[in-house]
Formats: structure tokens, sequence, C-alpha cells
């Protein structure tokens, strides 16, 4: 398989970046009551005509066969129930979508794959993840889906030509902050700041925050980062993304781009950035298995906190409350490695289509035509902008659908101001083993019941352990 996680970051400056991310809310979800079973190139030509192979917004689909989605985005779960009842009312195709608890995909795929009405389309979150599923997905390479990606870097092609995966969403985390708060910060005799942009390493934003944190009650907040909470709505946050800055470090400094045993090199940074959340939090680390994430997005979208680490595609879960949106805006993670003044934020992503070929051939086109009608119609396009929020590495998402969301524009600034962004290298993890191990020694050692030396032993050799247990 060719590993393409560098590459994404290079393509996404033109892609732009993105929302709608890792997310949480409630367990699969059954489908309507009447689906009680499980569930070349083209041009543009401006809006009306977007390419050669878009068919008109009431054409007839291929009613023989049926489609099936297993999603992985709990936080768009509604939404793509509404977009498939529109498909189906236009074309009468049956589409069902059901969606996997936060943290649980993987688990969920594999019981649903092994049931008679199995998914047709399916999800896979990069190379890693791919490896498990590869002898279920069909080649997309004469898809309009791929044919329509504005590059090779958003598909996950093996090494016999064949398009197993096509990312479908570009995606952009970081810290969310308020720059309400941080302005009344600024103007406080002795800050340790005037401006946001002084913040531009981990020793700048552990001066900050500590002086912040110390000065909660004037500031009025609870703390200053939003609580780190470790259940399984939340610990992907940490054990994942935030996991993501020492492995592409890593991999930096060694010029790799995955391995089989990883070193562990900047372990020491993580625990720098980790011991700042629990030191300057809204809540007592003691608190945090008992944590979610809707507590932490409450959190800071009530001004109770200045800092909540997250993505572009946490904006629906903020607006509407105390934050302005005015006041919205996201920087960098730093950890104190590499050349912090020009890192920028993360982006990549971990949400790959695949169809599963061994569906009928009647499902597999219905499944095509589907994921063809969702990136080229104006209803598919509409919803992905505003329903979703999503910004695609597809040509046919011109400017006019790229969603209205402050976070991605102040994003897409990061990367139009020459910043470096911070690849997804976290798609090269073994497992979902490693990280359930990497989050439980997080949380033990928050908690006082664990020390570091057992996060580095999660971290360093359940990465070794996982990884043969994979590939073996």
């Amino acid at each position: 398989m060719k590993k393409r996680w560098i590459s994404v970051l290079l393509a996404a400056a033109i892609a732009m970046t993105a929302a709608a991310g890792c997310g949480r809310k409630k367990d699969l979800e059954n489908a309507d009551n009447n689906n009680a079973t499980n569930e070349g190139n083209t041009e543009q030509n401006g809006t009306d005509n977007v390419t050669e192979n878009e068919t008109d917004e009431n054409q007839t689909a291929n009613t023989e066969g049926t489609v099936y989605y297993l999603s992985f985005k709990p936080e768009q779960a509604e939404q793509w129930k509404e977009l498939a009842e529109e498909y189906t009312n236009e074309t009468g195709v049956q589409v069902t979508v059901e969606t996997a608890a936060s943290g649980t995909y993987e688990s969920t795929l594999k019981s649903e794959m092994a049931k008679e009405q199995a998914p047709t389309l399916f999800q896979v979150n990069g190379p890693a993840g791919l490896a498990s599923w590869k002898d279920y997905c069909y080649d997309l390479k004469d898809s309009a889906l791929y044919k329509n990606l504005k590059g090779d870097e958003f598909a996950l092609i093996n090494d016999d030509g064949e398009v197993q995966g096509v990312a479908y969403v570009i995606e952009t985390y970081g810290l969310i902050y308020n720059n309400a708060i941080l302005s009344k910060y600024f103007a406080m005799d002795g800050a340790k700041v005037k401006d946001i942009s002084e913040i531009n390493s981990f020793a700048k934003l552990k001066e900050v925050a500590d002086d912040m944190q110390a000065r909660k009650e004037e500031l009025g907040i609870q703390g200053v980062f939003a609580s780190a909470g470790m259940d399984s709505s939340s610990d992907w946050r940490f054990k994942t993304h935030l996991a993501n800055l020492p492995i592409y470090f890593e991999y930096q400094n060694d010029k790799i781009e995955t391995t089989e045993a990883i070193k562990g090199t900047y372990l020491d940074a993580y625990k720098n950035i980790w011991d700042l959340y629990l030191a300057d939090s809204t809540v007592e680390p003691s608190m945090l298995s008992s944590m979610t994430g809707e507590d932490a997005a409450a959190e800071f979208s009530m001004g109770e906190a200045v800092f909540y680490q997250n993505g572009t595609w946490a904006y629906n879960d903020i607006i509407g409350n105390d934050v302005a949106e005015e006041d919205l805006g996201i920087m960098p993670i730093y950890i104190g490695v590499g050349d912090e003044a020009n890192q920028g934020l993360c982006t990549g992503s971990e949400n790959y289509w695949c169809v599963n070929k061994k569906a009928s051939q009647e499902d597999i086109d219905a499944t095509l035509d589907f994921v063809e009608w969702v990136i080229t119609s104006d209803k598919g396009r509409e919803f992905f902008r505003d329903e979703m929020g999503f910004v695609t590495p597809f040509k046919t998402f011109t400017d006019e659908y790229q969603p209205k969301n402050p976070l991605i524009v102040a994003a897409n600034e990061y990367l139009e101001s020459g910043k470096k962004a911070i690849p997804w290298a976290f798609s090269t993890i073994p497992s979902e083993g490693w990280k359930n191990g990497v989050g439980s020694a997080l949380l033990e050692y928050a908690q006082g019941t664990g020390d570091w030396e057992a996060v580095k032993k999660a971290f360093v050799d359940g990465w070794a352990s996982e990884y043969k247990a994979v590939n073996e």
C-alpha cells in the first residue's frame, strides 16, 4: 500500500481545510421502521454543469440495487439519514444509513460485515485501517467518485493500481480559543502577552495558561482548558489527535512515513502538554473518567474555558451559546518540538469511503450512483456545505459550496500565511487496541493511580505488539 499521509497535507492547502470530525453521541442508530434490517478526469463547466459525469437532478438511478452505508460520524448521524431520504425520494433507490457509536466503528463494522445484509458503503481511517479491509474494497478507478478527486493524494491506491478508498472530507484540528476572554486577559496589568500572535510556542502557551489559571476568578472562567474527558466520547482527542504530534515529529526526525516500532522520541513533550491540560483545567484530574465530549464542548461554548482542543467540525457544538462567532479562533497545539514559530494546524483525513466488493453488482452500482449524486448534485453539495459543514477534496465543490465556518476561515489563514501544517500521522497507528492502551494509561496517570512510565510502555511496547498482531 502506498502511504500518502504527507501528500494529504500538501493537497490540503489546495482543497482548503476541513470541518466535521470525530465525534460522539449515541450508540449504533436503528434504521427506519420500514428498514429494520441492517439497513477519467472530468471538466468543470460552471455551477450548473459541474462535470461530464453529472446527471440531472431528476435522474432515474439504478432501482434494482439498494445502499447500506455504515457511517463513522455520530455527529452527522441525523444529517446522513435526511440526505439518504432525499435521495430515495428523488430516485426510488432505498438508502439505509446506520452510524457506529464513537470509538466503536471497527467492532461495529466487523459485526455488520458478518451479516447477510452487510454494508455496501463503509469507511477506513487510512492505510493502517485499510489493512484489515483491503479484501472487501471494490476498485473505484473507473468511478465518478475517483474521477472527481483533486488528486491521487486523496486516494488509497494499492501496488496494483486499484483505488481501494477515496477521502471525502479533509479535516483540521488544534486549540480552539475564545478571543473575547483572551482580549480581557491581554488588557490586564502584567499579562504575559498582549496579542494571540505572541503565543507561538509551548513555553509561551504554558506561561500564559498558568497566569490565566491563577487569575481565573478575575476572568470569570472555571479553567483555561476545557476538561480532558477520558470517556469514549472524548478520549480520542488525546489518545489519537494529541498523540499525533509526538508520532509526526518522530517520523520527521527519522525521515520515515510509518514504522513497525515507534521509539517514543518525543514522549516527554507529550507529557508536557498533557500535564498542562491537567493543571490548568476546568476540573480536577480525578474527575476525568466521568467527563464527556459534550461536557468539554459545553464548558467552552458557555465561556467557562478559554481553550478547547478539537477541530473545525466542533463549530456546530459551539454556536448559539455564549461565544460569539467573531470571537472564535483556532491555533496550533504546541508541544515544544520543531519550528514552532512556523507551525500550523493538524490537517488531514481519516475518512475514506470504500465500496464493498462482496455485495451484489446491483448494490455496488446503486452505491456508486448514490455517492456520485452526493458529490455532484446541488442537493448533495448544499447538504455537505450547510448541514454537515464539510470541506471536501472533490473538484465539484467550487467556491459557492464551501461552508461558512469561522474556524475554517481561521484554519485557511494559517495555510495562506505559509505556516507548515502537521499531517495526520495517526493514520499509521497500528490498531484501535493501541489507542485504548494509551488512553487507559493517560487516565491512570491523570488520576494518580499510574505513572508516566506506564504511558511510555503503552505507547512504545503497545505499538510493537499491536503492529505484529495486525500484520502477522
